[in-house]
């Protein structure tokens, strides 16, 4: 019985210990799966796709893409915190899920900045300030005197109270020292549908999805969000320059993991994830998808998520928002 425990142990030794096959260089052998905390057919979902066909041919493995909405996209992300750290499931993360909602929810499921590996950046898409042809203002400065005259009146989509959709308005609201309504809605598609019908005022929503009513006449663009104008509306002013010198409000996408991901997963996977954003036909897909391309490392990410929290939650304290 001792020679057999001996050289049991000797094996042991030369073998070394079991390695999950992700940690041995196998990965992917299997499917993976991308969980988009949104609809299908928005905006972000529509992004994703994209990037995942260009991962998938890059890693040659099947990537399917799972819709889990809910919760302005706390569902999904909780998904991708609570998986299985082997590299098989992966997914996306905005700005609303992981910088915004520390500020506007106590019982967050997830730790924005402990329960996720990061991956990347994906880019960032601004929004537009747009009102729908009934309101009489031509501009963001005709908008603010509008909105002083009619504390309350004026009412605003977002896609859920922990969005950084309503914290676009809550932040147009304190530089401007405005009172706005905002009006909770599942996605940015439907809630343009009501403002061009004139069911609500105005909308801080994603350029991509309110570009076709602009086109058609049926809503006005008064400013975009970012700090640079779109080449896409090369008119339309940045709301720094229609009146409220600083302003910026954008809605990031990155591509995260649960924690303890292993490393050579999540190098392979910023590796490829840059590849793919730098090919020409990806930058054009995305380019009409209004997204600025731009990947990061994982630690650029990080800090990106810690210096958005902070600002946001800086912003509900001014504000006297409590998470609830």
């Amino acid at each position: 019985m001792r020679w057999l425990i001996t050289t049991i142990i000797l094996l042991c030794c030369v073998v070394g210990p079991m390695q999950p096959a992700s940690a041995a260089g196998t990965w992917p052998d299997k499917p993976i799966h991308f969980v988009v905390p949104f609809p299908a057919g928005s905006v972000t979902d529509l992004v994703s796709r994209i990037v995942v066909n260009g991962l998938s041919a890059k890693l040659k493995q099947t990537i399917v893409v799972d819709n889990k909405p809910g919760a302005s996209g706390e569902l999904g992300d909780s998904f991708i915190a609570r998986a299985t750290p082997d590299g098989y499931t992966i997914g996306l993360a905005t700005a609303s899920t992981l910088a915004v909602a520390p500020s506007l929810n106590s019982h967050l499921a997830y730790d924005p900045l402990k329960d996720f590996a990061m991956i990347s950046l994906l880019g960032q898409a601004p929004y537009l300030l747009v009102v729908n042809n009934k309101v009489p203002a031509k501009d963001v400065k005709e908008l603010i005197e509008l909105a002083k005259r009619k504390p309350g009146a004026l009412n605003y989509s977002t896609v859920g109270p922990a969005s950084l959709a309503q914290f676009a308005g809550s932040l147009f609201s304190s530089m401007a020292k405005v009172k706005l309504t905002a009006i909770p809605y599942r996605s940015a598609t439907p809630a343009a549908l009501d403002l061009a019908e004139g069911r609500i005022q105005m909308q801080f929503g994603a350029a991509a999805a309110t570009l076709p009513f602009i086109k058609q006449g049926k809503l006005q663009a008064l400013a975009v969000t970012s700090k640079e104008r779109l080449s896409v509306l090369p008119n339309v002013p940045t709301m720094s320059e229609a009146g409220l010198p600083g302003y910026e409000a954008v809605l990031w996408m990155a591509v995260v993991a649960p924690r303890d991901t292993p490393s050579n997963i999540v190098d392979q996977l910023n590796k490829d994830i840059r590849a793919v954003l730098a090919d020409p036909e990806v930058k054009k897909r995305l380019d009409n998808e209004v997204l600025q391309v731009e990947a990061s490392s994982p630690a650029e990410l990080r800090a990106r998520i810690a210096t958005d929290i902070a600002k946001w939650k800086a912003l509900a304290r001014e504000m006297g928002i409590k998470p609830q």
